[in-house]
């Protein structure tokens, strides 16, 4: 992984102490720890109006423990739908001989195809991120020839690699999400907007 990359994913709030320039991608990957949830720049403020509803007093009389409180909720491991994406780390080998993924999807995805998006015989993937939207999984290559800024790939579970698009490199990807102090700026917008 690149500085630039290390950098945006420590802004983005992941804990990066067991990245190492001699590992690979996926190896630095799966040793990033986010202890919270991300959100894309697109985000359509999820819950933001129950939050207000319940914390109404708090935003009135204490705006910096709203906030707080706001990003405390938002940014934790929660279960409510909030159109946050989840940070995965899972292999995805289904051209790998005697591999689960293999035997599950043997004549379910064309190989071809997916050599010619991806343009490596016999990809494996990581999936990086989950999102309830479209499309709701994003992947790496374990064998981008860029093993310090890797291309993203998007599918969805309905077209499950039968579609597979170029999101461009992880880089630029990261760039779609928000700090918390760009999720706060959004939210104080929409509340601003609101009253």
């Amino acid at each position: 992984m690149n500085e630039s990359i290390i950098k945006k994913i420590i802004a983005l709030g992941g804990n990066t102490d067991s990245v190492s320039a001699d590992k690979s991608f996926v190896e630095n990957w799966q040793n990033i720890r986010f202890t919270h949830y991300l959100y894309d720049k697109d985000w359509d403020v999820y819950g933001i109006d129950q939050f207000y509803e319940s914390n109404k007093e708090l935003y009135h009389n204490h705006q910096e423990k709203f906030y707080e409180t706001l990003l405390i909720h938002y940014f934790s491991a929660h279960d409510s739908a909030y159109g946050q994406y989840f940070v995965k780390d899972w292999m995805f080998t289904p051209f790998k001989e005697g591999s689960e993924d293999q035997q599950e999807f043997d004549d379910l995805i064309d190989e071809e195809y997916v050599q010619e998006v991806v343009g490596i015989s016999k990809p494996e993937f990581m999936c990086i991120l989950y999102f309830y939207g479209y499309p709701d999984h994003y992947f790496v290559c374990t064998e981008d020839p860029d093993q310090s800024n890797p291309t993203v790939y998007s599918t969805d579970h309905e077209v499950y690699f039968d579609e597979l698009e170029n999101e461009g490199n992880f880089e630029g990807f990261l760039d779609r999400f928000m700090t918390k102090e760009e999720f706060r700026e959004v939210v104080a917008e929409y509340l601003q907007n609101r009253d």
